[in-house]
């Protein structure tokens, strides 16, 4: 069955038996046959073979993609076995977005081929969203809201969004008691694009819509609205992943106080405005043993809950208040 398979997506890709047999390295008469005994097998006709054109009827056209998944599935378990009795190898193509990509994927990236030194990793950082099944990615990490698709999809860290200003700022300008005060401050918010999911909305607030706040400085880069905040320009709202270093090195401090960490909480998704960090892959792929590996890896090294959380925690930033 295995081989007659195998016949019937080479002829199909091939659109000749004579060329299909050539591939294969079989004589154009053995590939007739094995297409003959998958056809009675299945008791429908695939292929519509004449002497200068080949056609798939309809019968082929649906049967086509389960024959190229249950190889594809096949290959994979083959390499599995393989990878199991020996150190894996070879190329991995991994995109992230540019602030995640630079802060904590390429420090978890050389911790992995540390681990793994015969694999290669070609790393693409870009706030692009990559279509992979457009082109060949085998792992794509993404923050935010998880839109839905055929991707398998891991979480590997939750994601939430911190008000933070630099002392300086808070010092000069006071220090916000609630969130509806952040319409009297300088907030620096994101120009050129539509505002991330969930910026300046706060629950129970304004209808949890966004709270139409207002400053002097816009920009549609999140990491120089970081620096602008550091520099004392104004109050920001960015992920918790972007705003932990700053914060732990007393660069910007917490506005209000976060909430109490979740143990064990990564894995669930809590509905379709969940943000967090995940990373995707497309079912079917040949290097999905050394992708999940690289997942598996990226879920350890960020951790549960992720470091950057932990450090914000233990340099006091949850439970600060207004003084």
């Amino acid at each position: 069955m295995i081989d007659a398979l195998e016949c019937f997506v080479a002829v199909v890709e091939a659109n000749s038996l004579s060329r299909a047999a050539r591939q294969l390295e079989v004589a154009v008469s053995s590939v007739s046959r094995k297409l003959d005994a998958l056809e009675a097998d299945l008791g429908a006709r695939l292929l519509l073979r004449g002497s200068r054109q080949l056609l798939l009827t309809d019968a082929g056209e649906r049967f086509l993609p389960r024959a190229r998944s249950i190889l594809a599935e096949l290959a994979e378990g083959k390499s599995e076995l393989r990878e199991a009795d020996s150190e894996p190898r070879g190329l991995l193509t991994v995109t992230a977005p540019a602030a995640f990509g630079r802060l904590h994927v390429a420090p978890a990236v050389a911790a992995f081929l540390q681990r793994h030194p015969l694999i290669e990793v070609d790393l693409h950082v870009s706030d692009d969203v990559v279509d992979l099944s457009a082109r060949r990615v085998d792992v794509a990490v993404r923050a935010g809201v998880l839109s839905s698709s055929d991707l398998v999809a891991t979480r590997l860290a939750g994601m939430h969004r911190v008000v933070s200003a630099s002392p300086a700022y808070l010092e000069k300008h006071g220090w916000p008691r609630r969130p509806e005060d952040l319409l009297k401050h300088q907030c620096l918010s994101v120009s050129g694009r539509g505002a991330p999911r969930g910026w300046w909305r706060f629950e129970g607030v304004n209808g949890n819509q966004p709270l139409p706040v207002k400053g002097n400085l816009r920009c549609d880069d999140t990491d120089t609205l970081l620096h602008a905040a550091i520099s004392g320009a104004g109050i920001v709202h960015l992920a918790n992943w972007l705003v932990s270093d700053a914060i732990v090195a007393g660069q910007l401090v917490s506005v209000f106080p976060m909430p109490p960490l979740e143990r064990g909480a990564i894995a669930p998704r809590r509905g379709p405005d969940d943000a967090a960090i995940h990373a995707v892959y497309m079912p079917g792929r040949s290097n999905q043993t050394r992708a999940q590996l690289l997942i598996r890896h990226l879920r350890e090294y960020f951790g549960d809950p992720a470091y950057w959380d932990l450090a914000m925690e233990a340099a006091g930033a949850g439970g600060r208040r207004a003084p």
